[in-house]
């Protein structure tokens, strides 16, 4: 179905808004990336309406830094008369209409869902929107009861009839978003361990491909990984132990669908090369001077004190061992957050959500092949966490033990599952390179902790310190 070029209430009010109030509420809102710098410049790239008639439209918005950098945001807003506002924070107001966020509001939202519903396109003079739904399924309930789903970083979601849920991308890169890549793939693929993908819509022009959203099943009834380690890590440990065992299934299945398709480039499992891992090092290098440099005189770091030499030559020596295994499309992003769990007979327990890698590395690096022990080092290092916040949090502490059973739960189900071929030969080699990645991890999260929360530094401490003391 095309629109053609329409003309609606929303796109005429959408070319009178003032780019000064739309860059300052841009620049309140959780989601924005770059809250260090300030806003220079915000010129509206396209304004898409959805439908003739429709108040909603969807703007992208590219904001400007000082330093000559840009970043393009998605802004679907709603037109609203200004008795229509209520509680609502408006965007810019006239006296005849107020520009509203209308994902914020997810009763404005419906609109969204039900132009993926119908499959549209919308052209414009300077490119398409295109609304996509997959699978066979019956109508997405776009007219049934709608919600927020809740406060998150980097983008926004809602959910309709507890059924599907629509996340709305809000910072733009050019190119496909892994999210909805690696979605449509596991779904084509049939793995069950994933929320499936319901359809996604997106933009392109002369100068940008772009994708906008996707919709998924809403999985109704699970309990966020995180949420269910701190609720059970203090107060039943053991079941927890099994059920980990049976993440590390899981995982393994996933690596093993990633890596099924020879005949999609995009998928197709590839030789790891020695460059890739003499980068690695070398940014490790960087980061290894730029953290244990500005290390303060404080006990909680005091282990640490003038060990980033060997922190360093514990890295070159087990990368000379090489990598071996090959590279594959991971999650990128992986620990216990991105997780969900249920309990039902037709579900496996663990589902695995949240495909776009990590939100600060540019999109193409989010792309990039990597080893799937990679993903393997970011769990275990949330096991370290999950184990110090029972306490933290809970003030539940966990038996003494827990972590390295932990380990050892979920690393003993994953290798007894994954692939052999996508792993270095040998069980030597394997922990080996997994050192090398959860060094990475923990040298990032001693940053983070540094800048952050100090009360939490002894976790990334406790993590470095027993790498070093390892025998490669």
């Amino acid at each position: 179905m095309s629109n053609g070029n329409v003309e609606s209430p929303g796109a005429t009010l959408a070319s009178g808004l003032d780019p000064g109030a739309v860059a300052e509420w841009l620049a309140r809102q959780r989601w924005y990336a770059t809250k260090s710098r300030q806003i220079a410049t915000l010129e509206f790239e396209q304004a898409i309406s959805l439908e003739p008639g429709s108040p909603l439209v969807v703007v992208l918005a590219q904001i400007g830094f000082a330093t000559g950098t840009h970043e393009l945001y998605q802004l679907p807003l709603s037109f609203i008369g200004p008795d229509e506002l209520g509680g609502r924070e408006a965007i810019q107001r006239t006296l005849d209409w107020v520009a509203v966020d209308a994902v914020a509001d997810p009763e404005l939202g419906r609109e969204l869902l039900r132009a993926i519903d119908g499959d549209r396109t919308i052209e414009t003079d300077e490119g398409s929107a295109r609304f996509h739904r997959v699978g066979s399924g019956g109508p997405l309930r776009h007219d049934a009861a709608v919600r927020p789903m809740g406060v998150e970083q980097s983008n926004s979601s809602i959910v309709f009839a507890d059924e599907t849920v629509l996340k709305v991308f809000r910072r733009l890169e050019p190119g496909i978003n892994p999210e909805l890549e690696i979605l449509r793939f596991l779904t084509e693929h049939e793995f069950a361990s994933i929320a499936p993908l319901q359809g996604y819509y997106e933009y392109e022009s002369r100068s940008l491909q772009a994708t906008l959203g996707v919709a998924q099943r809403f999985m109704a009834g699970a309990v966020g990984g995180w949420e269910l380690a701190l609720d059970r890590i203090g107060s039943d440990p053991a079941a927890f132990l099994i059920s980990l065992g049976a993440l590390g299934q899981v995982t393994a299945a996933l690596h093993n669908a990633l890596a099924s398709d020879h005949e999609d480039p995009a998928f197709a499992p590839e030789e790891p090369s020695s460059e890739a891992l003499a980068l690695l090092v070398a940014t490790l290098d960087e980061e290894i001077d730029r953290v244990f440099l500005r290390l303060p005189d404080d006990e909680r770091v005091a282990t640490l004190a003038g060990r980033g030499q060997d922190v360093r030559e514990q890295i070159s020596h087990r990368a000379q061992l090489g990598v071996g295994g090959r590279l594959i499309r991971t999650h990128g992003d992986f620990h216990l957050g991105q997780t969900l769990h249920i309990n039902g007979p037709t579900h496996s327990n663990w589902l695995i959500i949240d495909f776009e890698g990590e939100p600060a590395r540019p999109l193409f690096e989010r792309r990039q092949k990597n080893s799937p022990l990679r993903d393997v080092a970011g769990m275990l290092r949330s096991f370290s966490y999950a184990t110090s916040a029972s306490a933290i949090q809970r003030s539940l502490p966990a038996p003494g033990d827990f972590e390295r059973r932990a380990r050892e739960m979920f690393l003993e189900r994953y290798l007894a599952e994954v692939d052999s071929a996508l792993l270095p030969a040998g069980d030597a080699a394997i922990l080996n390179l997994l050192s090398i990645f959860e060094l990475e991890k923990a040298i990032y999260e001693l940053q983070y902790e540094l800048d952050h929360r100090p009360d939490w530094l002894a976790i990334p401490v406790a993590g470095i310190t027993r790498l070093l003391d390892e025998v490669a």
